[in-house]
């Protein structure tokens, strides 16, 4: 009896986050890309990952990858800035060679700094995200390889994750924590012009982010960027394009609660969300 190898069949896109910011980045690509299965995948039972360090989100990380891959991925997309910072680098150099080298893995930050040259109008920008990601220096780190003219300045925002957790981005007392970290990032250099939002949970802050932000600075949300270099992506490796299933599906999978993973994802989707619970 011939055994069939998982490698050899089509399987769906994963989409992998810490939690539930990750879905921002999903619904874009969705939009963009509608024809293809995707299975998403969020580890909210050890989320957030951004106050944890690199080891034990790499840890996680590779985990989720691992996991995905088992399910018949050939293309897992880190929707998480945390991961894409602390794990992505190592995943593709260390670990892909030797689990599978015909599979990828892809993040959020090279495809958002490509794009900041021609976004940003006088080469000054600032990044608002996890505490995790600020200190990586990860955007800094990548600008300065593709735009070392352009200067780059890092605000931590270590309460905006729970804000929007907790149901509480629209409320008045988050403006006070928005307003706040908007200002001390713009006290480090007060020629910013572009603004990166650096976690998928922030754009269900932008109408307070918009408010509380100069008019004259351009507000960057990562998902339309995102789902537009994989569709790029997608278009240059047909190869890859082709190992991927086309039914316009998508199942989500979550390590914590399903009914709070449904209850939440509704909130970042707009839409009823069905999950199944898995363990990493």
């Amino acid at each position: 009896m011939q055994h069939l190898n998982l490698s050899q069949l089509q399987g769906p896109i994963g989409v992998f986050d810490s939690g539930y910011g990750g879905l921002t980045i999903l619904k874009e690509i969705r939009k963009i890309l509608p024809e293809y299965d995707y299975l998403y995948l969020g580890d909210n039972a050890r989320a957030p990952y951004g106050t944890r360090s690199f080891d034990v989100v790499y840890g996680f990380t590779l985990q989720a990858v691992e996991y995905l891959f088992s399910q018949g991925c050939h293309l897992v997309i880190l929707a998480c800035n945390t991961a894409s910072a602390k794990a992505l680098r190592s995943i593709q150099q260390n670990d892909l060679p030797k689990m599978d080298s015909a599979r990828r893995v892809l993040g959020v930050i090279r495809p958002t700094v490509e794009r900041m040259a021609e976004i940003s109008r006088n080469g000054h920008i600032g990044v608002l995200g996890t505490p995790g990601t600020i200190n990586s220096r990860s955007y800094e780190l990548e600008v300065a390889k593709l735009n070392p003219e352009i200067e780059v300045h890092g605000q931590a925002c270590p309460l905006w994750v729970p804000l929007v957790e907790n149901k509480e981005a629209d409320s008045d007392g988050a403006d006070y924590f928005v307003e706040k970290y908007i200002d001390a990032l713009l006290e480090q250099d007060s020629q910013i012009d572009t603004a990166i939002l650096a976690c998928t949970h922030y754009p269900l802050l932008l109408p307070k982010i918009r408010r509380f932000m100069p008019a004259n600075v351009e507000i960057v949300s990562q998902g339309s960027i995102v789902a537009e270099s994989l569709k790029d992506y997608l278009t240059r490796h047909p190869e890859m394009s082709a190992k991927c299933m086309k039914g316009g599906g998508c199942r989500y999978l979550t390590t914590e609660n399903v009914g709070k993973f449904e209850e939440l994802a509704s909130l970042f989707l707009g839409c009823d969300v069905k999950a199944e619970h898995v363990d990493l």
